[in-house]
Formats: C-alpha cells, sequence, structure tokens
C-alpha cells in the first residue's frame, strides 16, 4: 500500500537500469490504497514477488517480513521494494536486516515508512516511526541514493544500494520514536502494548467516535490479542 507521494517517488527513482531484467521482491505487498507494482513491471524485470502476511491483491506468497531470507535465501533478489510496512513491525531490527541481506550486492532497496506526526493507523497494529536522521543510521551500511520527506505526510521515500562489500551495521542499541510510549525506545514489551490498548480505547470512546462501539473494540481486542499472543 502507498499514497501517491509514495507511487511519485518509485517512478522518479527507479530507472530501467534497476528493474530490466532483474529479481524483485516486494515486501508489504497487498494493494489496500494504492501499489507500484504495474510501474515496476512495465520496465521489465525478470521476475516479481510480492509477500504479505496474509494473501490478497498483489500478494502472490504469504510471508513475514521477518522470514524473508529463510523462506527465498541470502542474495536472491535485485530490487526489494517496501512501502508503508515499516511502521507495522515490531521487531523492526530483525525486518531491517532480512529486507538488507536478502538483496544481492549491488542490488536497490526501496522503502517508504510513517514519521512522528502521522497518526496511528494499524494493520493489525502501529510501533514505531521513522526520522530522516533515523534513516541515515539504520542504512549507514549501504550508499544512500535518495532520502526525502514525503510532501503528502510526515513521512520519509529512501532509496539505497547495497555494497559490493557490505557489513551489516548493529542496530541493537537504536532507539525509534515508539507509538506504544510516546517516545524513543529501544524495544516495545508486552505492558507497553497493553496500556497504550487501554489509552487508546479510554481516548476513542470519549470522543464518542466509535460506530458499532462493541464490534471495534472487539476487533480491536483481538488484534491486541495475536500480538500478544494469546
Amino acid at each position: 500500500m502507498c499514497n501517491d507521494a509514495c507511487i511519485e517517488f518509485a517512478a522518479g527513482q527507479l530507472h530501467k537500469d534497476d528493474v530490466e531484467d532483474k529479481r524483485v521482491l516486494e515486501v508489504g505487498a497487498r494493494d489496500v490504497n494504492g501499489s507500484v507494482r504495474s510501474l515496476v513491471e512495465a520496465l521489465g524485470p525478470a521476475a516479481y514477488l510480492g509477500v504479505d502476511l496474509e494473501g490478497g491483491p498483489g500478494v502472490d506468497a504469504v510471508c513475514r517480513a521477518e522470514d524473508l531470507v529463510r523462506s527465498y535465501g541470502p542474495e536472491s533478489f535485485d530490487l526489494v521494494i517496501s512501502t508503508e510496512m515499516l511502521e507495522h513491525v515490531r521487531n523492526w531490527r530483525t525486518v531491517i536486516s532480512n529486507l538488507k541481506r536478502v538483496i544481492a550486492p549491488g542490488g536497490v532497496l526501496l522503502l517508504t515508512t510513517r514519521s512522528k506526526g502521522f497518526g496511528f493507523h494499524g494493520y493489525p497494529f502501529d510501533f514505531w516511526r521513522y526520522e530522516m536522521t533515523d534513516m541515515e543510521v539504520l542504512f549507514s551500511d549501504f550508499s544512500i541514493e535518495a532520502l526525502i520527506p514525503d510532501r503528502c505526510h510526515p513521512g520519509v521515500l529512501f532509496k539505497g544500494r547495497k555494497p559490493k562489500q557490505f557489513q551489516e551495521r548493529d542496530l541493537s542499541g537504536h532507539s525509534l520514536y515508539s507509538m506504544m510510549t510516546g517516545g524513543r525506545a529501544v524495544a516495545i514489551h508486552n505492558r507497553d502494548i497493553v496500556l497504550f490498548r487501554a489509552r487508546y480505547l479510554a481516548r476513542r470512546m470519549a470522543l464518542h467516535v466509535l460506530p458499532a462501539g462493541r464490534l471495534l473494540a472487539g476487533s480491536i481486542r483481538r488484534g491486541f490479542k495475536r500480538l500478544l499472543g494469546f
């Protein structure tokens, strides 16, 4: 899924040399409100594989972003695309590591994600916000070819190239802005999710914006149970 700025960014940054006869992987490929797939396929890739947590439009295979290397092997793709997915994964370090390692040396990573100031939007959940300075750190082991703010909403748009001699950076100490805690955090704990859930539901109830309130509250509750494993 992606907005107009994401599609424009991909159209402007992905050149024929990045795509033609290349192996392309899209992570978080389910087309909810837009997709870059048609413009990428128009550039003639050798193969295009779209993966997501669940099936739907644009999804060729169901695969967690944490399992990319396990499922497809290291250095298996020449171009990896991920639009509006990264804020939704709890274990962002594992996901970013998989995105990096599944790309062949010299290959390209194009991704978009949200920054602080963009509202909560759960699919099924929404954990993190990424700033320009975060992206500079997280992808300091790549050659950054483009890094700009989203012109439509708070967010960042990134294109980077994996060096021939790749050494993955240790990100274990890096903190991001957490939607659960309202501040920067190294990790999210179950208690953070429980407290956020309580605050979020209370705020929504207080604002009287729960159409069919019990049904929506139940849907949110099921999402939390799925995340927490009970």
